[in-house]
């Protein structure tokens, strides 16, 4: 019987807040946790409604020096900086690394593809998202995931959520981005 992973070292993307008129590069904050225990920061700028997402964000992480020690990573929603997707299973065959994409609700797709229409490289990112796989429930969250199978992603967020339904890692990352980019951090991630 095969041994079951366990993932307790991750690292956890989330970007920062822009303007609705902003059409120039945006933040994304990783952080990387041990378990629930934050141990290290990591930022980079994609560009709004680009195609660099999956490109920056694996340099990043292969280039730190947390790589060795990351087991997973993890995504609050499949794209960053408005409809820069992130391609799931090209970048966990970069990185080496399972990825898994995390929702609280189901994405509206029809408006999803509809509003990709009007987005320069719009066909690609759909089938992007369409090779992401349908999105599946665990518990309070719904996932997509890359590298890793239903049971291990169930594992994994049971043991990074402290309460409520995201994990503090994702929180941890939405906190960061809003709190450096606007001065203050709000919401819920």
């Amino acid at each position: 019987m095969a041994r079951a992973r366990h993932f307790s070292n991750v690292i956890a993307f989330d970007d920062a807040p822009f303007a609705r008129a902003h059409r120039g590069r945006v933040l994304v904050v990783g952080v990387v946790f041990a378990r629930t225990r934050l141990d290290g920061v990591l930022t980079a700028t994609v560009q709004r409604d680009g195609a660099d997402a999956t490109r920056v964000l694996s340099a990043l992480v292969t280039g730190s020096r947390f790589h060795s020690h990351v087991q997973a990573v993890l995504f609050q929603g499949i794209a960053v900086a408005g409809f820069n997707v992130i391609d799931i299973h090209a970048l966990y065959g970069a990185i080496a690394r399972p990825v898994l994409v995390v929702a609280r609700r189901p994405p509206d797709m029809r408006a999803i593809e509809r509003a990709l229409q009007s987005v320069r490289g719009g066909a690609r990112k759909w089938r992007l998202i369409e090779r992401a796989g349908p999105m599946e429930r665990i518990g309070r969250v719904l996932v997509q995931r890359a590298g890793l199978d239903l049971e291990e992603a169930r594992r994994l967020l049971e043991g990074l959520t402290i309460q409520g339904a995201i994990p503090e890692p994702l929180r941890a990352a939405h906190l960061i981005a809003g709190g450096v980019t606007t001065g203050v951090s709000r919401g819920r991630a």
